[in-house]
């Protein structure tokens, strides 16, 4: 038998090896994470020689050609080489981004069967908002958006109607259906049918494209996004939301980010979820950012708030569709962006007037034209006219499209 003193220094031993093992684990992790790099080349630099470049450097991963570029895989080894290349334009890395949600309450299914959905009801928010004052107006074409986002639930009886195709950037030859939830909450907000059952949601004739980015757990990266937003421009979207973000953003971010919108895309976007900053993307000038409203038309004690801001919506709360089937109550930045990316969807239904034109007159509305009529309508919350936590005020769906 062993004596106190010995079993005291296996004791030791033991709890030693788990720390060393916890710590070589969380190593690892970190190391896999800065190792993703997003490889931007020189404008002309032919296939052969990128994968020449790629493969003398790492492992591919994917190919951006949004921004000419290729995610790379380098196994530990220092970026620097690769930045030296007389062939590469610049190396980013492939920055981590995650949902902005926090749970309420938890999802109404228990068991493995799917209960029938409930009677339709009008969630606060969209009431808010006055949507469901637009629905019988709603005359002109479906309008194109992408749910940027885990996925939506591609038999959920309030959304399978409206959903119009997708792709999967984590993994393309997997579907691109929701395995979290968060992507089918905000799914809901945006376009869930207007029929007997469930909710209702702001645009509930839009079409809805499901782009998985985030995982089962709610994040992502960079890359996977910008492979969503190259989705869109060649499906011809025309508006996507994201509810996600991250603290920092990088040149190749940015460049998607400007492309999507010079290809005429509404891009609409959460604010974070911190108290603190603005979040990327939403803090690119060519984004929507959305803060968060609660009931009382106050400010959301989670919501970032700063300059960037342009508009508010309820993100408190909100009660809309979630994965299998069913109806949860979440809270975030993440239900206010969709909200908003509903109204710009509903704005771009209507015709354009010439007096609202920015620019050249053509007759067709542009991003920032979206983001005007929103602006020019929107309940002033807050300090009297713009400020960092509301923005230009709270959107108003019904004033927008008049």
């Amino acid at each position: 038998m062993l004596s106190l003193e010995k079993r005291r220094n296996v004791l030791f031993i033991g709890v030693a090896y788990a720390v060393l093992f916890v710590w070589l684990s969380i190593t690892q992790a970190h190391a896999e994470i800065s190792s993703r790099k997003i490889v931007v080349f020189k404008p002309g630099v032919s296939e052969t020689v990128k994968a020449e470049v790629v493969r003398n450097h790492g492992t591919s991963l994917k190919h951006l050609s949004l921004i000419n570029a290729e995610v790379v895989m380098t196994g530990g080894r220092s970026p620097e080489e690769l930045k030296k290349n007389p062939h590469v334009l610049r190396v980013d890395d492939d920055i981590v981004v995650q949902a902005f949600a926090k749970d309420d309450v938890k999802a109404e299914a228990k068991g493995k069967t799917t209960p029938p959905p409930p009677p339709e009801q009008l969630p606060w928010g969209i009431d808010r908002i006055d949507a469901e004052k637009t629905w019988d107006a709603i005359s002109g074409p479906r309008i194109k958006i992408g749910i940027i986002d885990t996925g939506i639930d591609l038999t959920h009886p309030d959304l399978k109607a409206n959903i119009k195709g997708g792709v999967n950037t984590i993994s393309p030859f997997k579907s691109y259906a929701d395995d979290n939830g968060h992507g089918t909450h905000v799914a809901g907000i945006i376009g869930a049918l207007h029929n007997t059952v469930g909710v209702a949601g702001v645009d509930p004739m839009a079409d809805l494209y499901s782009i998985k980015v985030l995982n089962r757990s709610g994040s992502g990266y960079f890359s996977d996004i910008i492979e969503g937003l190259q989705y869109a421009i060649a499906n011809d979207l025309d508006v996507v939301n994201m509810s996600l973000g991250a603290s920092t953003g990088n040149d190749s971010f940015a460049e998607a980010i400007k492309a999507a919108h010079d290809a005429g895309i509404v891009i609409v976007a959460a604010a974070g979820n911190e108290a603190g900053a603005v979040s990327y993307p939403a803090a690119y000038p060519e984004v929507i950012a959305v803060s968060a409203t609660d009931e009382n038309n106050a400010f959301a004690s989670f919501s970032n708030y700063g300059p960037e801001i342009d508009i508010s919506a309820p993100g408190v709360r909100i009660y809309s569709a979630y994965k299998g089937g069913v109806y949860k109550i979440l809270s975030g930045t993440s239900m206010a962006s969709p909200h908003v990316a509903g109204v710009a969807a509903l704005v771009l239904s209507k015709p354009i007037q010439l007096t609202e034109e920015i620019g050249t007159p053509d007759g067709a509305w542009q991003p920032e034209e979206v983001l005007k009529k929103m602006q020019d309508t929107a309940t002033d919350l807050g300090n009297s006219g713009f400020d960092n936590w509301f923005g230009a005020g709270l959107v108003n769906a019904y004033l927008a499209v008049q």
